[in-house]
């Protein structure tokens, strides 16, 4: 079938080449690396006849998969595009991991989102489909507060972490990206189908497999290297030892990219992953939002904030009324000659001192002319 007028050679070369492999299959995308799509797809009725592709490529119906994409309101793009984020070549680079590897061969895309504008500066938050209450607080609020500062945040969808981040991004009034297993029209898992309709409206989705295609174990696998491609960083929020999470982390350590992890209590299950890779030194610790912008931003860009305990009475002390201050006993009274002569101050000095210290509220004189703190004045 040849390309309709609005379509170039390559993107309908592209198109059916997606249409009739699983995504990731490294063989396919080496093959195009090197020949390129529009001679791989034309050697399917010629030295490649006898392959998968091309017996899938036989019965297949291009022109159904276009209405079927534009039935549901999405669209078909190829590294040709302006929307192509092009950070994903980099997977072309990492090499495989296990029997997947490559860069997608195109995207369709569901969603008023611009995929390249979106990708400039994103974070991917995953982590446990059964995660705790803890961790599905701290997913939000990183989800909200990285939104509200600029970041897009990518996650897959799921039940649990996934679905945490990509609330609290738009809670925030930010954007959230997410890539699915299965084509943009199936929302997958079902309790999610809300939420995955609310990005696709507002936000974006993004998926490797046409229309109509249903989510599987190894696309689920697969879609993780996309997420992890498209990212600054990846942040494992929990994971138990057996997670699809930590696939997101290896294909993040491929590509060279930042992983981040979040601590949880040390008696959790769902802390066992994020603890290990901070443990082995494969992740940085991260508390919150503030830890991960710094991190993300070019360097000099994003400071964080000094950490600092509660305020004390002393903070806003010179060292002449501490000197002072320090002496005075917590129960009792000292005559200003006694605390000159600890202070290691002169009398003048003293009763300066203590005068000030006075107006501040800290100290007072009795009536026998000692000196003693105030109620509440002690330094915690």
């Amino acid at each position: 079938m040849n390309p309709p007028a609005t379509w170039s050679p390559e993107a309908w070369a592209r198109l059916l080449l997606c249409c009739v492999s699983e995504p990731g299959d490294p063989t396919l995308t080496e093959a195009v690396r090197l020949e390129g799509a529009v001679a791989v797809a034309e050697s399917l009725t010629g030295s490649r006849a006898a392959t998968a592709w091309a017996k899938r490529a036989a019965g297949l119906d291009l022109g159904s998969v276009v209405a079927a994409t534009e039935a549901c309101g999405a669209r078909f793009i190829t590294p040709a595009s302006p929307e192509w984020p092009e950070q994903v070549a980099e997977l072309d680079l990492a090499g495989p991991l296990g029997s997947f590897g490559g860069a997608p061969l195109g995207l369709w895309l569901r969603g008023p989102g611009d995929l390249a504008a979106m990708t400039g500066r994103t974070v991917a938050i995953v982590g446990s489909r059964a995660a705790t209450s803890y961790g599905e607080r701290i997913a939000a609020d990183l989800g909200a507060e990285l939104a509200a500062a600029g970041v897009t945040v990518v996650s897959g969808g799921a039940f649990g972490i996934d679905a945490a981040a990509h609330r609290g991004a738009m809670a925030a009034g930010g954007r959230t990206l997410c890539v699915l297993a299965g084509g943009v029209d199936q929302p997958y898992p079902r309790g999610n189908a809300a939420l995955l309709e609310a990005i696709g409206e507002g936000h974006l989705l993004v998926s490797e497999v046409p229309p109509g295609a249903h989510p599987t174990r190894p696309r689920f696998l697969i879609r993780n290297r996309l997420i992890a491609g498209l990212t600054q960083a990846t942040i494992i929020v929990e994971a138990a030892a057996r997670s699809g999470a930590r696939n997101t982390v290896s294909w993040a350590n491929l590509l060279g990219r930042m992983v981040l992890a979040v601590p949880g209590p040390v008696h959790s299950a769902m802390s066992v992953t994020p603890h290990e890779l901070i443990r082995t030194q494969q992740a940085t610790l991260v508390c919150d939002s503030a830890q991960v912008l710094e991190l993300i931003s070019p360097m000099g860009l994003a400071t964080l904030p000094e950490i600092r305990g509660p305020q004390r009475v002393t903070d806003d002390l010179t060292e002449s009324e501490i000197a002072v201050f320090e002496f005075i006993p917590g129960r009792g009274a000292l005559a200003a000659g006694d605390l000159a002569l600890r202070a290691g101050l002169d009398m003048r000095s003293t009763l300066v001192t203590l005068t000030r210290l006075a107006d501040r509220g800290l100290v007072h004189q009795d009536a026998e002319g000692g000196w003693r703190l105030v109620s509440g004045s002690v330094p915690g």
